[in-house]
């Protein structure tokens, strides 16, 4: 093991408990151990987690007796998140140990206030504790969507266990979830937006996501803003759904993007000054040409050049999908201003895939 790994391991080793509440949390304390089913975190009593330094080793090492498996807490970290290599390993869990802990919490003065669920503030927090989606399930179900590639900017994140409640009497649940950040034109974070989604991948749902009742929901403050891919300069595509306007940024990866997250939202959104044209990427439906009619006026009204983007089925995601990506770049052409061609469907990034 390097010094890095070994130091890492010290280091979470004098926070077992709270690495297995975290990384294992369908298992639970036993006496001096974590007890859950195996190291990917399934339910069950086959794997013991040693939380205090005893005569029969240190804190953090663990054994599961089904399988004869043993390991230490950066191999909790890596199986229960599917990671691949050390560097990815190693990132998540400094990020794990700059986390502050519930003990400090309490023995610091004065006491923080609570954050309130669904604020700005719990939006940040959430954004900030998730990580990228590379090789995660985030990527899978992208991709599975037909984005091979995910032009996002950052703005998009992996939580492997984001809390899930139907409703105020029951209880709460985990599912991993797509993380986006909501930001404002300033680009500060005001609202993060939740896909929850299927940990088997595709097998209960055909979309890949989680099988409950509303597997997306945003929190914090949307209204004016939106997910943004890119940074705006003079032009500007704008959709309503986050898989939708990644479609059309894997078309043209290099034209900033914005998702506004709902209809109503996206007919409400702040347009940037300095913007001269604006790419409407409408849904192939009534509230879709509501948006349309409503944004167009508010941008012309603003001495912007409005521009509709309709696809051949119901929105651009069904398009990729259905058909590929060539068709869609086909699609775009014949409806983009022959100057914006030029430099966004023929530029090098294009050419590059």
């Amino acid at each position: 093991m390097s010094n890095d790994a070994s130091e890492l391991a010290v280091r979470l080793a004098r926070e077992a408990e709270a690495v297995c509440r975290y990384y294992l949390s369908n298992g639970k304390r036993a006496g001096r151990y974590w007890v859950v089913g195996d190291v990917h975190n399934t339910p069950g009593r086959s794997m013991f987690v040693r939380l205090q330094e005893s005569p029969k080793g240190p804190a953090g090492k663990w054994n599961d007796a089904a399988t004869g498996e043993h390991g230490d807490l950066l191999d909790i970290i890596r199986e229960s998140l599917g990671l691949r290599d050390f560097r990815e390993v190693a990132e998540e869990a400094k990020r794990f140990l700059k986390q502050p802990r519930l003990e400090q919490t309490l023995a610091s003065k004065p006491i923080r206030p609570l954050i309130p669920a669904g604020s700005q503030e719990s939006a940040r927090r959430l954004f900030a504790i998730s990580s990228p989606i590379e090789r995660t399930a985030v990527e899978t179900y992208l991709r599975r969507r037909g984005i091979d590639r995910i032009h996002h900017g950052g703005s998009l994140r992996f939580h492997p266990r984001c809390y899930y409640r139907p409703d105020e009497r029951s209880p709460t649940e985990t599912w991993p979830a797509m993380i986006a950040s909501v930001t404002n034109l300033k680009g500060q974070i005001t609202g993060v937006h939740r896909t929850w989604l299927d940990p088997d991948g595709f097998e209960r749902s055909r979309l890949g996501k989680a099988p409950i009742d509303t597997p997306r929901r945003a929190m914090g403050d949307l209204l004016g803003n939106a997910v943004r891919f890119g940074v705006v300069d003079d032009v500007l595509a704008v959709g309503e759904g986050i898989e939708t306007t990644l479609s059309l940024r894997y078309a043209l990866p290099t034209l900033p993007m914005a998702a506004a997250l709902s209809a109503n939202h996206l007919a409400a959104m702040l347009l940037p000054s300095g913007l001269r044209r604006l790419y409407i990427a409408r849904d192939n439906d009534a509230a879709g040409n509501a948006v349309q009619a409503i944004l167009t006026q508010r941008a012309e009204a603003a001495g912007i050049e409005a521009i509709s983007l309709s696809p051949r089925l119901g929105d651009f995601n069904e398009d990729l999908h259905i058909f590929d990506l060539e068709t869609l770049r086909a699609a775009l052409r014949r409806q983009l201003v022959p100057e914006d061609v030029v430099r966004f469907l023929h530029s090098p990034a294009v050419a590059a895939e």
